[in-house]
């Protein structure tokens, strides 16, 4: 018994580690990808409203539609993406096994 919990205990400290200088780019590209979804959120945004203002102008019903889905679409991903990080988090913890 006392070896199985040494063996437990062992494992249970084991904690994933960026190798030396891994850190710092990894971050930047983070943060890129971080920023880049942030741009893509306001395109979409910028676009369904365009296809919303083409389709009053135009008398095109489905690009009015389309318009609305997306606006509602682009706040549900962004959402997911402001709630998602923090229930992955939640459930990996810290990463240790």
């Amino acid at each position: 018994m006392d070896v199985m919990t040494a063996t437990a205990t062992t494992v249970t400290a084991v904690c994933p580690k960026a190798p030396p200088g891994a850190v710092g780019p990894t971050n930047e590209i983070t943060s890129y990808v971080l920023w880049g979804v942030i741009v893509l959120f306001g395109l979409g945004i910028i676009i369904a409203i365009g296809a919303i203002i083409a389709g009053r102008v135009f008398s095109l019903p489905h690009a009015s539609k389309v318009g609305v889905i997306s606006v509602v679409v682009v706040f549900a991903c962004a959402i997911a993406y402001l709630v998602l990080p923090g229930m992955l988090n939640g459930i990996l913890g810290k990463g240790c096994i």
